[in-house]
């Protein structure tokens, strides 16, 4: 075997070490599943053999899941659903064998296990994992559009029970050691290096080769479907569903479905009802479209698919960051985190100071959650130094720019910063709207001039925007996605622009919201229709979180820039009106589209007067066309962005939109939606809006071409991808 090693100790325990040679963490391919049955059978029928310990043999983890890209082409290819459900079948029908084997198997997690990785353990007698807090156990399938198709629906729900089983499954929620514990998914937690050990100390101690379900007295935890309390489970769950996925996900309505039908049936029974609806699943578009977005093509893009691969591999040691503001300070602490030296600067101390304190609070809530030892704490806080004084910037590798967006302002810094750069270090802008050409103006060096855009709050977004000047070098290019690769974000890159990629298409989504608020839609209808589209919020609700001052400003900025060719939006001048003439700046000064002075916020009782409603009811097919309004309006300017060059690698659009302002994840992204849709059939429904509403929503050119076509956007993608 490959992936397994197993060796026997004078006890008769075999340790069977699982080690994928050449990857830095297991994953279950193809090859692994294959073998899994190889040495469950030797357990079994191997007299020398009294039972088992199952371990890794990486210190990078015990197995992180299912390898997605292997696994659903496995299940994908067959030329039927039987051949597909056969292929499903066979890590359950392995891991069945492994339970009913016979003889006492343990297994001694050392390092986090996920998806496909714990759903191994929970095959096991026994599982006993390390005081460690970097380990994490979970079944996250869902949030790629899948559920656990390795058993883990019927053996977590019988193990803790339907309620806190699904729960964990339909949030993909992570538990630390100590809470996989208490709730019930681990049975002891031992200190680190010694997870091996006990696990052979409970089989030769008598360990129990039956799992609790296998037994004639075995009740389900809270009772299941036809237990007066075991109903509520499903009645309530059904409610919950509906408000978490708005009907968007199939993963999460098949996910009940299965562990209804699965908790009423023996384990052979449920696991092959859990099989059926995990197959059923992952043939929506809405999987497949999420599985090649959220982990395919962002797992390549992580690993800097889109890096020129003849710049040499740089490596920045020491980074200074121009501006101590929330976004300054967030990104000074992903730097820190990542082992890069931080120059923290702002126009007074208390200013730096401030942004520093931003950051120790961050790591104190690492600290508190025992992620962090003091003397790892000491070490991140100490390697920030905040401070005035522009000469600590010498020897930096890299040079963030973070401060307000005015271009006289980024113009003073950058030329300040500059002058104590060595040559060939990069200095970068945080705008996330000024054109980064125009701001390399101010640049002695405009070649190692470039726009790195991060989203707030820093610690939390994923995604870093790089953007490509006229005169930006592919060095610098390549030495900022080197960067954002060693701060672990996913970085993608587009050409310059006005609002560049993310910025330019989010706002279409505030402001079609702006455009529905002037046609007379209630403010409550109009984010209702934005939630259920998939969207994180409606768009007024967003709109307050990315304060209304500020969009404002933008506004009166390209209007400046523009001129007469500047067209105002839909909804701008109730906008101008609540920000110059009543305060109301949003989220920031608790006053918007909503008010925050108290929870739940509420909707402004006075934007009736700015905006009178004439639509305060709604039906079925009006939600359905509205929702469609919103997602078609942010696709089209995509489709517009990839026309014009400012992005032309439909994962970068896909990954970015979902990253970076929330594009329903259930689409796959804007690209993928148009693809499943159909490019024609899209171009019919945009000119349908075009004349309904107006220009904003023409097709541009490039689609109807495409649609002439029959083409798609990854079809041709993947045709270029193979002529290079």
């Amino acid at each position: 075997m490959e992936n397994f090693k197993i060796d026997v100790d004078a006890d008769g325990i075999a340790l069977i070490t699982f080690d994928v040679p050449g990857r830095s963490m297991n994953t279950l391919t193809s090859g692994v599943m294959k073998e899994i049955p190889e040495w469950v059978e030797r357990v079994k029928t191997d007299d020398a053999i009294k039972g088992a310990v199952l371990t890794s043999g990486k210190a990078s983890g015990f197995c992180a899941g299912a390898d997605l890209g292997d696994m659903a082409s496995g299940m994908l290819g067959g030329s039927d659903l039987q051949a597909a459900y056969d292929a499903g079948w066979r890590l359950n029908g392995a891991l069945r064998a492994l339970e009913t084997c016979g003889k006492p198997v343990a297994a001694a997690i050392n390092g986090l296990a996920l998806g496909g990785g714990l759903e191994l353990t929970l095959a096991c007698h026994y599982r006993i994992t390390e005081n460690d807090n970097k380990i994490q156990l979970g079944l996250p399938e869902i949030k790629v559009g899948l559920f656990p198709g390795g058993g883990g629906t019927q053996r977590l729900t019988r193990l803790i029970g339907v309620q806190a089983a699904m729960m964990a499954m339909s949030e993909g929620k992570s538990f630390r050691p100590n809470d996989a514990k208490s709730a019930g998914i681990v049975h002891d937690v031992v200190e680190k290096g010694q997870s091996v050990d006990a696990a052979k100390a409970w089989v030769k101690g008598g360990g129990k080769a039956v799992q609790p379900w296998d037994e004639k007295s075995f009740k389900l935890p809270g009772g299941g479907p036809y237990h007066p309390a075991g109903i509520q489970n499903f009645l309530v769950g059904n409610a919950m569903i509906r408000k978490q996925s708005w009907g968007n996900y199939p993963a999460v309505t098949n996910l009940m479905k299965a562990v209804y039908e699965g908790v009423q049936v023996p384990m052979d029974a449920a696991l092959r009802i859990e099989t059926r609806y995990f197959i059923k699943t992952l043939m929506t578009p809405q999987a497949q479209g999420m599985i090649r977005s959220l982990f395919l093509s962002k797992q390549e893009l992580d690993k800097g698919a889109v890096r020129p691969a003849d710049q040499p591999k740089s490596d920045p040691k020491k980074v200074a960051v121009l501006g101590a503001g929330m976004m300054g300070a967030g990104i000074a602490y992903v730097q820190a985190m990542a082992g890069i030296e931080t120059i923290l600067i702002d126009r007074d101390q208390a200013a730096a100071d401030k942004g520093k304190a931003h950051v120790e609070e961050l790591l104190k809530k690492r600290l508190s959650r025992g992620q962090l030892t003091q003397e790892k704490f000491d070490a991140l806080l100490g390697s920030i130094t905040a401070t005035t004084d522009y000469d600590l910037i010498k020897g930096s590798d890299l040079v963030i720019e973070a401060v307000f967006e005015n271009r006289e302002l980024k113009a003073e810094v950058t030329r300040r910063a500059e002058a104590m750069l060595e040559p060939g270090a990069v200095f970068g802008s945080n705008t996330s709207t000024l054109p980064i050409t125009g701001l390399a103006e101010a640049s002695a060096r405009p070649e190692d001039f470039i726009g790195i855009h991060f989203f707030s709050p820093v610690d939390k977004m994923m995604l870093v925007e790089i953007i490509r000047g006229e005169r930006t070098g592919p060095a610098a290019l390549a030495k900022a996605l080197d960067y954002v690769m060693k701060i672990r974000k996913t970085p993608i890159v587009v050409e310059d622009g006005r609002g560049f990629y993310t910025s330019r298409c989010f706002a279409t989504y505030v402001a079609e919201g702006l455009a529905m608020l002037e046609e007379g839609y209630a403010p409550a209808l109009i984010d209702n229709i934005g939630r259920m589209t998939g969207m994180p919020r409606g768009p007024l609700e967003m709109h307050d979180d990315v304060a209304l001052d500020l969009s404002l400003k933008v506004a009166k900025q390209t209007q400046a820039d523009l001129g007469d060719a500047y067209q105002p939006l839909p909804g701008s001048e109730i906008v101008r009106k609540m920000v110059e003439d009543l305060g109301r700046y949003g989220r920031k000064n608790g006053k918007g589209f909503y008010d925050y002075d108290q929870k739940p916020k509420k909707l402004w009782s006075g934007l009736g007067d700015l905006a009178p409603v004439t639509i305060d009811d709604s039906t079925p097919e009006l939600v359905e066309d509205q929702k469609r309004r919103l997602l078609y309006r942010q696709a089209i300017e995509v489709a517009r962005c990839w026309e014009e060059g400012v992005i032309d690698d439909p994962r970068e659009a896909d990954v970015g939109a979902i990253l970076a302002w929330g594009f329903a994840p259930w689409t796959g992204g804007p690209i993928t939606m148009i693809d499943q849709i159909g490019v024609a059939k899209f171009v019919e429904q945009a000119d349908a809006y075009a004349a309904k509403y107006g220009e904003r929503f023409t097709p541009p050119q490039l689609l109807r071409d495409m649609a002439a076509k029959s083409e798609t956007f990854y079809g041709n993608f993947a045709g270029q991808k193979q002529a290079a």
